[in-house]
């Protein structure tokens, strides 16, 4: 119950983080769709909360965004995908470590854009005026080099802090996490 009850509360945190994070690059769009804001919420809560509460992070904040700010309605999916991949691995793994941590990380990047892209497509089709392998491309990396590069810092700098602080701990093994 405590447990839970904390894991609501930073999801709650993380939510309100990745609402506030896109009104500081808002200013200047090219810089936000390169620095990826929202993204970094919901990874975190995926990490450090579980699978369940990032994807509910991740589902939630965006339609939750455009209700304020107009984006983009794919990206759901996309936010959805990361917090549940990330959280499911990371949680899944044998040991939580930086090697773990990344091996998440990435493969949460490769899987939300492709979820991103197959929500893209169901929504513009595909065609000469729908959705383009370029534009694929262009928002899925090119633009995206920045955060993904930010992601890769940030995300696990944040994580060490969170261990070394014993906020949030790294663990040996599955067996260490049921006694």
């Amino acid at each position: 119950m405590k447990q839970n009850m904390k894991n609501l509360t930073l999801s709650a945190m993380f939510l309100a983080l990745g609402l506030v994070l896109p009104f500081l690059t808002g200013q200047i769009p090219q810089i936000g769709s390169m620095l990826l804001p929202m993204h970094i919420p919901v990874f975190l809560c995926g990490l450090i909360c579980g699978w369940q509460y990032g994807g509910l992070i991740g589902a939630i904040l965006p339609p939750l965004r455009y209700a304020l700010y107009p984006t983009g309605i794919a990206m759901m999916a996309e936010l959805a995908t990361y917090g549940i991949v990330a959280g499911f691995l990371y949680q899944r793994s044998r040991w939580q470590c930086l090697r773990a941590l990344y091996r998440a990380i990435i493969t949460a990047m490769v899987s939300g854009r492709a979820v991103w892209a197959l929500a893209e497509i169901a929504l513009l089709g595909i065609s000469a005026d729908g959705f383009t392998w370029q534009m694929f491309i262009s928002g899925a990396l090119l633009n995206a080099i920045p955060g993904i590069i930010v992601q890769l810092i940030l995300l696990p700098a944040v994580m060490v802090a969170l261990n070394r602080t014993g906020l949030v701990r790294f663990r040996k093994d599955i067996a260490s996490q049921t006694r």
